[in-house]
């Protein structure tokens, strides 16, 4: 299945997928899903930063998206990127996010980043969880607690992992 980067034909698609899991899932501490509008100023902040944004597309539209942007606004992380994938729910456990992943690892990795880290939305989030240690993201810590969502607490699970040269050097 092709992956390519996102445009904002893609939006409204996007945006019914990540309102699924906002309203359904605990992956997304968000509990009102976002307009259209407001995942466009999210789509158009990542792009002008150069920042990837994907979709997995077949027959039926787009299967899943993902995309990385800056772990944290300080110029101190400006090597470390967080990624976010969503997928569509009929077809979830279907390798979709974890192809996505990978894309992100690797565009990421050409964009010169040196580390990728997973804010994984409720430690039974099991999915997600077993996608990122699949490809070589290690758990660094679990908040617990930190969220409050359908009537229960819920844990964040941070994982990481080095792109390229990682730590082993000072980019130039």
């Amino acid at each position: 299945m092709p992956i390519r980067p996102a445009t904002a034909a893609d939006l409204p698609e996007i945006q019914a997928i990540y309102a699924h899991h906002v309203l359904h899932g605990t992956g997304s501490f968000e509990e009102v899903p976002p307009s259209l509008e407001e995942m466009t100023a999210r789509f158009e902040r990542v792009k002008s930063r150069n920042w990837a944004w994907f979709v997995m597309t077949d027959a039926t539209g787009v299967q899943g998206y993902g995309y990385y942007a800056a772990y944290r606004e300080r110029s101190a992380y400006r090597f470390s990127v967080e990624d976010s994938v969503y997928v569509r729910e009929d077809v979830r456990g279907q390798g979709v996010g974890k192809q996505l992943v990978m894309r992100l690892i690797d565009q990421a990795t050409t964009d010169g980043f040196r580390q990728m880290i997973a804010v994984i939305g409720d430690s039974e989030n099991t999915g997600s969880i077993g996608v990122h240690a699949s490809l070589g993201f290690r758990m660094v810590g679990t908040l617990r607690a930190a969220g409050l969502k359908f009537g229960r607490w819920l844990d964040v699970v941070t994982m990481q992992r080095a792109l390229g040269r990682g730590d082993m050097d000072i980019p130039a």
